[in-house]
Protein backbone atom coordinates (compact mmCIF):
# COMPACT_ATOMS: atom_id res chain seq x y z
CA UNK A 1 0.00 0.00 0.00
CA UNK A 2 2.62 2.36 1.40
CA UNK A 3 4.61 1.72 -2.81
CA UNK A 4 1.67 1.84 -4.65
CA UNK A 5 0.48 5.11 -3.22
CA UNK A 6 4.15 6.96 -3.54
CA UNK A 7 4.45 5.30 -6.77
CA UNK A 8 1.63 6.86 -8.38
CA UNK A 9 2.14 10.04 -6.95
CA UNK A 10 5.50 10.49 -5.39
CA UNK A 11 7.14 12.22 -8.52
CA UNK A 12 3.75 14.20 -9.41
CA UNK A 13 4.13 15.59 -5.31
CA UNK A 14 8.10 16.39 -5.59
CA UNK A 15 7.33 18.29 -9.39
CA UNK A 16 4.47 20.24 -8.11
CA UNK A 17 6.03 20.94 -5.17
CA UNK A 18 9.50 22.44 -7.14
CA UNK A 19 7.08 24.25 -9.16
CA UNK A 20 4.92 25.94 -6.32
CA UNK A 21 8.63 27.22 -4.62
CA UNK A 22 10.17 28.76 -7.85
CA UNK A 23 6.47 30.42 -8.31
CA UNK A 24 6.75 31.77 -4.89
CA UNK A 25 10.75 32.93 -4.63
CA UNK A 26 10.45 34.51 -7.89
CA UNK A 27 7.51 36.15 -7.54
CA UNK A 28 5.42 34.61 -9.38
CA UNK A 29 2.94 33.34 -7.50
CA UNK A 30 2.34 37.16 -6.39
CA UNK A 31 2.21 37.87 -10.16
CA UNK A 32 -0.68 34.95 -10.64
CA UNK A 33 -2.18 36.47 -7.51
CA UNK A 34 -2.56 40.17 -8.36
CA UNK A 35 -3.70 38.80 -11.57
CA UNK A 36 -6.67 37.08 -10.85
CA UNK A 37 -7.60 38.87 -7.99
CA UNK A 38 -7.98 41.89 -10.26
CA UNK A 39 -10.24 40.22 -12.32
CA UNK A 40 -13.06 37.88 -9.37
CA UNK A 41 -12.39 40.02 -6.59
CA UNK A 42 -11.65 39.34 -2.87
CA UNK A 43 -14.27 38.06 -2.20
CA UNK A 44 -14.98 35.31 -4.48
CA UNK A 45 -11.77 33.74 -4.41
CA UNK A 46 -13.62 30.60 -2.95
CA UNK A 47 -15.98 30.37 -5.67
CA UNK A 48 -13.48 30.88 -8.24
CA UNK A 49 -11.10 27.81 -6.72
CA UNK A 50 -14.07 25.53 -6.49
CA UNK A 51 -14.49 25.68 -10.09
CA UNK A 52 -10.91 25.68 -10.86
CA UNK A 53 -10.76 22.70 -8.99
CA UNK A 54 -14.37 21.18 -10.71
CA UNK A 55 -12.76 21.85 -14.37
CA UNK A 56 -9.16 20.33 -13.45
CA UNK A 57 -10.07 17.45 -12.26
CA UNK A 58 -11.46 16.53 -14.80
CA UNK A 59 -8.51 15.07 -16.73
CA UNK A 60 -6.24 15.46 -13.60
CA UNK A 61 -6.38 12.82 -10.46
CA UNK A 62 -7.53 14.94 -7.76
CA UNK A 63 -4.68 14.48 -5.78
CA UNK A 64 -2.04 15.58 -8.35
CA UNK A 65 -4.33 18.43 -9.21
CA UNK A 66 -4.61 19.88 -5.83
CA UNK A 67 -0.79 19.60 -5.71
CA UNK A 68 -0.50 21.43 -8.88
CA UNK A 69 -2.87 23.72 -7.72
CA UNK A 70 -2.42 24.33 -4.08
CA UNK A 71 0.59 27.47 -4.20
CA UNK A 72 -1.61 29.54 -6.83
CA UNK A 73 -4.86 28.65 -3.92
CA UNK A 74 -2.56 30.20 -0.71
CA UNK A 75 -1.40 33.12 -3.01
CA UNK A 76 -4.58 34.29 -3.86
CA UNK A 77 -5.70 33.71 0.16
CA UNK A 78 -2.66 35.49 1.23
CA UNK A 79 -3.57 38.08 -1.17
CA UNK A 80 -7.34 38.33 0.15
CA UNK A 81 -6.52 37.88 3.37
CA UNK A 82 -9.14 35.18 3.62
CA UNK A 83 -8.78 31.85 6.31
CA UNK A 84 -6.99 29.34 4.24
CA UNK A 85 -9.35 26.69 5.75
CA UNK A 86 -12.34 28.25 2.95
CA UNK A 87 -10.49 28.17 0.05
CA UNK A 88 -8.76 24.99 0.78
CA UNK A 89 -11.80 23.24 1.27
CA UNK A 90 -13.45 25.13 -1.31
CA UNK A 91 -10.48 24.17 -3.46
CA UNK A 92 -10.96 20.30 -2.82
CA UNK A 93 -14.89 19.65 -2.86
CA UNK A 94 -14.56 21.07 -6.64
CA UNK A 95 -11.97 18.84 -6.73
CA UNK A 96 -13.70 15.86 -5.22
CA UNK A 97 -17.04 16.80 -7.04
CA UNK A 98 -15.90 16.04 -10.74
CA UNK A 99 -13.68 13.59 -9.62
CA UNK A 100 -16.66 11.38 -8.42
CA UNK A 101 -18.96 12.39 -10.56
CA UNK A 102 -17.59 12.95 -14.00
CA UNK A 103 -16.18 11.25 -17.33
CA UNK A 104 -13.41 10.80 -18.50
CA UNK A 105 -12.05 10.70 -14.75
CA UNK A 106 -11.15 7.06 -13.99
CA UNK A 107 -13.70 6.15 -11.69
CA UNK A 108 -16.80 6.89 -13.41
CA UNK A 109 -16.14 5.28 -16.37
CA UNK A 110 -14.99 2.09 -14.74
CA UNK A 111 -18.09 2.06 -12.67
CA UNK A 112 -20.35 3.14 -16.23
CA UNK A 113 -18.27 0.38 -18.07
CA UNK A 114 -19.15 -2.37 -15.68
CA UNK A 115 -22.48 -1.89 -14.80
CA UNK A 116 -23.36 -1.33 -19.35
CA UNK A 117 -24.10 2.54 -18.68
CA UNK A 118 -24.54 4.79 -21.34
CA UNK A 119 -22.07 7.28 -20.98
CA UNK A 120 -23.55 10.15 -23.06
CA UNK A 121 -26.58 9.58 -20.47
CA UNK A 122 -24.09 10.05 -17.10
CA UNK A 123 -22.82 12.82 -18.70
CA UNK A 124 -26.37 14.64 -19.45
CA UNK A 125 -27.71 13.61 -16.31
CA UNK A 126 -23.59 14.01 -14.17
CA UNK A 127 -23.22 17.42 -15.56
CA UNK A 128 -25.90 19.27 -13.91
CA UNK A 129 -25.97 17.59 -10.76
CA UNK A 130 -21.66 17.77 -10.44
CA UNK A 131 -22.39 21.59 -11.13
CA UNK A 132 -24.91 22.41 -8.83
CA UNK A 133 -22.70 20.01 -6.23
CA UNK A 134 -19.80 22.26 -6.88
CA UNK A 135 -22.05 25.12 -5.40
CA UNK A 136 -22.67 23.73 -2.57
CA UNK A 137 -19.33 22.62 -2.14
CA UNK A 138 -18.40 26.04 -2.03
CA UNK A 139 -21.43 26.82 0.14
CA UNK A 140 -20.00 24.70 2.62
CA UNK A 141 -16.45 25.54 2.64
CA UNK A 142 -17.86 29.45 2.77
CA UNK A 143 -20.35 28.74 5.78
CA UNK A 144 -18.57 25.79 7.79
CA UNK A 145 -14.74 26.00 7.26
CA UNK A 146 -15.21 30.16 6.83
CA UNK A 147 -15.40 29.28 10.87
CA UNK A 148 -12.30 28.21 11.19
CA UNK A 149 -9.11 30.55 11.57
CA UNK A 150 -6.50 28.65 9.49
CA UNK A 151 -3.44 31.24 8.59
CA UNK A 152 -2.34 31.56 5.16
CA UNK A 153 1.03 31.90 6.13
CA UNK A 154 1.31 28.13 7.28
CA UNK A 155 1.20 26.47 3.96
CA UNK A 156 3.64 26.20 1.34
CA UNK A 157 4.09 30.10 0.97
CA UNK A 158 6.13 31.41 3.50
CA UNK A 159 5.57 35.33 3.44
CA UNK A 160 2.65 37.57 1.93
CA UNK A 161 3.00 37.35 -1.43
CA UNK A 162 4.15 40.74 -2.84
CA UNK A 163 4.50 41.71 -6.35
CA UNK A 164 7.75 43.33 -6.86
CA UNK A 165 9.88 44.58 -10.06
CA UNK A 166 11.92 41.72 -10.95
CA UNK A 167 8.87 39.32 -10.95
CA UNK A 168 7.67 37.36 -14.10
CA UNK A 169 4.46 38.18 -15.80
CA UNK A 170 1.36 36.50 -15.37
CA UNK A 171 1.67 34.70 -18.64
CA UNK A 172 4.88 33.44 -18.00
CA UNK A 173 3.84 32.50 -14.18
CA UNK A 174 0.80 30.69 -15.57
CA UNK A 175 2.52 28.56 -17.62
CA UNK A 176 4.38 26.38 -15.53
CA UNK A 177 0.56 25.14 -14.14
CA UNK A 178 -1.22 25.67 -17.19
CA UNK A 179 1.28 24.16 -20.00
CA UNK A 180 0.86 20.41 -17.89
CA UNK A 181 -2.93 20.99 -17.43
CA UNK A 182 -3.10 21.26 -21.33
CA UNK A 183 -1.09 18.24 -22.04
CA UNK A 184 -2.38 15.78 -19.59
CA UNK A 185 -6.22 17.22 -21.09
CA UNK A 186 -5.00 16.63 -24.67
CA UNK A 187 -3.65 12.89 -23.57
CA UNK A 188 -7.06 12.18 -22.56
CA UNK A 189 -8.58 13.48 -25.83
CA UNK A 190 -6.26 11.54 -27.45
CA UNK A 191 -7.26 8.31 -25.81
CA UNK A 192 -10.67 8.97 -26.81
CA UNK A 193 -12.40 6.22 -28.94
CA UNK A 194 -12.74 7.74 -32.00
CA UNK A 195 -8.77 9.07 -31.82
CA UNK A 196 -9.41 12.55 -32.99
CA UNK A 197 -5.54 12.89 -33.33
CA UNK A 198 -5.49 9.37 -35.33
CA UNK A 199 -2.93 6.27 -34.25
CA UNK A 200 0.21 7.14 -35.65
CA UNK A 201 3.68 9.07 -34.34
CA UNK A 202 0.98 12.52 -33.06
CA UNK A 203 -0.73 10.36 -31.20
CA UNK A 204 1.81 8.73 -29.16
CA UNK A 205 4.00 12.41 -28.68
CA UNK A 206 0.75 13.69 -27.24
CA UNK A 207 0.00 10.31 -24.92
CA UNK A 208 3.90 10.30 -23.74
CA UNK A 209 3.89 14.30 -22.98
CA UNK A 210 0.53 14.13 -21.80
CA UNK A 211 1.18 11.00 -18.95
CA UNK A 212 1.06 13.24 -15.51
CA UNK A 213 5.01 12.89 -14.27
CA UNK A 214 6.23 14.18 -17.74
CA UNK A 215 3.71 17.06 -18.19
CA UNK A 216 5.16 18.50 -14.98
CA UNK A 217 8.71 17.33 -15.45
CA UNK A 218 8.00 19.82 -18.50
CA UNK A 219 6.35 22.27 -15.57
CA UNK A 220 9.62 22.40 -13.54
CA UNK A 221 12.00 22.97 -16.84
CA UNK A 222 9.01 26.04 -17.42
CA UNK A 223 9.32 26.93 -14.21
CA UNK A 224 12.66 27.63 -14.09
CA UNK A 225 12.47 30.09 -16.67
CA UNK A 226 10.77 32.42 -13.83
CA UNK A 227 13.65 33.60 -12.15
CA UNK A 228 15.58 37.02 -13.81
CA UNK A 229 18.63 34.70 -13.87
CA UNK A 230 18.94 31.36 -12.82
CA UNK A 231 21.57 30.63 -10.68
CA UNK A 232 23.31 26.69 -10.00
CA UNK A 233 22.82 27.55 -6.47
CA UNK A 234 18.58 27.69 -6.97
CA UNK A 235 19.11 23.76 -7.67
CA UNK A 236 21.24 22.94 -4.75
CA UNK A 237 20.10 20.70 -1.66
CA UNK A 238 20.59 24.32 0.41
CA UNK A 239 18.63 26.34 -3.14
CA UNK A 240 15.36 26.63 -4.10
CA UNK A 241 15.15 22.81 -5.29
CA UNK A 242 16.50 21.38 -1.42
CA UNK A 243 13.44 23.55 0.09
CA UNK A 244 11.33 22.23 -2.19
CA UNK A 245 12.24 18.32 -1.83
CA UNK A 246 12.60 18.70 1.94
CA UNK A 247 8.96 19.87 2.06
CA UNK A 248 7.76 16.97 -0.40
CA UNK A 249 9.48 14.35 1.50
CA UNK A 250 7.09 15.05 4.56
CA UNK A 251 4.72 14.98 2.52
CA UNK A 252 5.14 12.10 0.68
CA UNK A 253 5.88 10.26 3.87
CA UNK A 254 2.49 10.93 5.49
CA UNK A 255 0.91 10.24 2.48
CA UNK A 256 2.55 6.83 1.64
CA UNK A 257 1.21 6.05 5.76
CA UNK A 258 -2.27 6.61 4.22
CA UNK A 259 -1.64 4.54 1.50
CA UNK A 260 -0.15 1.75 3.96
CA UNK A 261 -3.28 1.63 6.16
CA UNK A 262 -5.99 1.70 3.58
CA UNK A 263 -4.37 -1.51 1.95
CA UNK A 264 -4.19 -2.87 5.75
CA UNK A 265 -8.35 -2.61 5.87
CA UNK A 266 -8.90 -3.63 2.76
CA UNK A 267 -6.56 -7.12 2.75
CA UNK A 268 -8.76 -7.34 6.52
CA UNK A 269 -12.03 -8.35 4.58
CA UNK A 270 -13.64 -5.87 5.69
CA UNK A 271 -14.48 -4.47 2.37
CA UNK A 272 -16.31 -7.64 1.66
CA UNK A 273 -17.92 -7.91 4.87
CA UNK A 274 -19.82 -4.32 4.62
CA UNK A 275 -20.67 -5.04 0.53
CA UNK A 276 -22.54 -7.82 1.42
CA UNK A 277 -24.46 -6.73 5.11
CA UNK A 278 -25.87 -3.93 3.06
CA UNK A 279 -26.33 -6.07 -0.59
CA UNK A 280 -29.63 -7.53 0.88
CA UNK A 281 -31.50 -4.33 1.33
CA UNK A 282 -33.92 -2.85 -1.14
CA UNK A 283 -33.65 1.28 -1.34
CA UNK A 284 -33.54 2.47 -4.75
CA UNK A 285 -30.28 4.76 -5.20
CA UNK A 286 -29.38 4.93 -1.78
CA UNK A 287 -28.48 1.51 -1.70
CA UNK A 288 -25.47 1.99 -4.12
CA UNK A 289 -24.92 5.14 -2.39
CA UNK A 290 -24.49 3.53 1.15
CA UNK A 291 -22.30 0.29 -0.07
CA UNK A 292 -19.78 3.54 -2.00
CA UNK A 293 -19.80 5.28 1.20
CA UNK A 294 -19.16 2.52 3.53
CA UNK A 295 -16.31 1.11 1.05
CA UNK A 296 -14.88 4.73 0.66
CA UNK A 297 -14.83 4.87 4.36
CA UNK A 298 -13.05 1.52 5.01
CA UNK A 299 -10.40 1.69 2.24
CA UNK A 300 -10.03 5.45 1.20
CA UNK A 301 -9.71 5.04 -1.91
CA UNK A 302 -12.70 6.60 -4.01
CA UNK A 303 -11.80 5.29 -7.32
CA UNK A 304 -11.57 2.00 -5.68
CA UNK A 305 -14.67 2.71 -4.28
CA UNK A 306 -16.52 2.88 -7.11
CA UNK A 307 -15.29 0.16 -9.14
CA UNK A 308 -15.56 -2.27 -6.33
CA UNK A 309 -19.29 -1.10 -5.20
CA UNK A 310 -19.93 -1.13 -9.41
CA UNK A 311 -18.96 -4.94 -9.70
CA UNK A 312 -21.15 -5.69 -6.44
CA UNK A 313 -24.45 -4.24 -7.63
CA UNK A 314 -23.96 -5.33 -11.68
CA UNK A 315 -26.05 -8.13 -11.63
CA UNK A 316 -28.56 -6.78 -8.79
CA UNK A 317 -29.51 -3.15 -11.46
CA UNK A 318 -32.80 -5.09 -12.96
CA UNK A 319 -34.02 -5.98 -9.40
CA UNK A 320 -33.05 -2.39 -8.03
CA UNK A 321 -35.39 -1.12 -10.91
CA UNK A 322 -31.98 0.54 -12.33
CA UNK A 323 -31.76 -2.03 -15.84
CA UNK A 324 -33.12 0.73 -17.80
CA UNK A 325 -30.44 3.25 -19.64
CA UNK A 326 -31.23 5.88 -17.68
CA UNK A 327 -31.30 3.88 -14.18
CA UNK A 328 -27.75 2.66 -14.90
CA UNK A 329 -26.59 6.60 -15.50
CA UNK A 330 -28.13 7.25 -11.97
CA UNK A 331 -26.67 4.24 -10.44
CA UNK A 332 -23.13 5.13 -11.95
CA UNK A 333 -24.14 8.67 -10.40
CA UNK A 334 -24.90 7.65 -7.03
CA UNK A 335 -22.23 5.26 -6.30
CA UNK A 336 -19.80 8.43 -7.38
CA UNK A 337 -22.17 10.63 -4.79
CA UNK A 338 -20.62 7.92 -2.08
CA UNK A 339 -17.64 7.51 -3.27
CA UNK A 340 -16.95 11.20 -1.98
CA UNK A 341 -18.17 10.53 1.30
CA UNK A 342 -15.73 10.64 4.43
CA UNK A 343 -12.52 11.67 3.28
CA UNK A 344 -10.28 10.63 6.24
CA UNK A 345 -6.64 9.22 7.34
CA UNK A 346 -7.12 6.56 5.23
CA UNK A 347 -7.31 8.75 1.97
CA UNK A 348 -4.10 9.92 0.72
CA UNK A 349 -5.75 13.53 -0.63
CA UNK A 350 -6.49 13.72 3.26
CA UNK A 351 -2.64 14.23 4.01
CA UNK A 352 -1.56 16.00 0.64
CA UNK A 353 -4.06 18.54 1.94
CA UNK A 354 -3.44 18.41 5.42
CA UNK A 355 -0.03 18.67 5.29
CA UNK A 356 0.00 21.41 2.46
CA UNK A 357 -1.86 23.60 4.21
CA UNK A 358 -0.16 23.65 7.62
CA UNK A 359 -3.75 21.50 8.68
CA UNK A 360 -3.59 19.48 12.03
CA UNK A 361 -4.92 16.10 12.16
CA UNK A 362 -7.94 17.63 14.15
CA UNK A 363 -8.93 20.13 12.11
CA UNK A 364 -8.87 17.94 9.24
CA UNK A 365 -11.30 15.32 10.37
CA UNK A 366 -13.52 18.88 11.32
CA UNK A 367 -13.29 20.16 7.77
CA UNK A 368 -12.44 17.45 5.14
CA UNK A 369 -14.01 14.56 6.34
CA UNK A 370 -17.42 16.25 7.73
CA UNK A 371 -17.46 18.40 4.42
CA UNK A 372 -16.96 15.40 2.20
CA UNK A 373 -19.66 13.70 3.63
CA UNK A 374 -21.86 16.58 3.34
CA UNK A 375 -21.41 17.22 0.28
CA UNK A 376 -21.94 13.18 -1.04
CA UNK A 377 -25.28 13.18 0.68
CA UNK A 378 -26.26 15.95 -0.61
CA UNK A 379 -25.35 14.96 -4.22
CA UNK A 380 -27.31 11.93 -3.21
CA UNK A 381 -29.99 13.45 -2.09
CA UNK A 382 -29.99 15.77 -5.56
CA UNK A 383 -29.79 12.29 -7.77
CA UNK A 384 -32.77 10.84 -5.35
CA UNK A 385 -35.13 13.96 -6.88
CA UNK A 386 -33.82 13.56 -10.54
CA UNK A 387 -34.64 9.67 -10.11
CA UNK A 388 -38.20 10.21 -8.99
CA UNK A 389 -38.75 12.24 -12.00
CA UNK A 390 -37.10 10.62 -14.80
CA UNK A 391 -37.63 6.49 -13.79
Amino acid sequence: GFGDVIGGVGIVIIAGVIIGTFLEHSGGAAAIAAWVLKRVGRKRVPLAMSMTGYVTSIPVFADSAFVMLAPLNQALTLRAKLSLATTVMALMLGLQTSHTLVPPTPGPIAAAGILGADLGLVLAIGLPVSFVAVLLGWLYAEKWAGRVELDPAEGLIETDPVPRPDAPGPAKSFAPILVPLVLIVLRSVAELPAQPFGSGWAAEAIGFVGTPFVALLIGIVLALTLPKKLDTKMLASSGWVGKAMQSGAVIILITGAGGAFGKVLQNSELVDLIGQALLGSSIGLWLPFLIAAALRAAQGSATVALITTASLLAPTADSLGLGDPIGKALMVLAIGAGAMVASHANDSMFWIVTQMSGMDVKTGYRLQTVLTTALGVSTAFLLWLVGLVVL
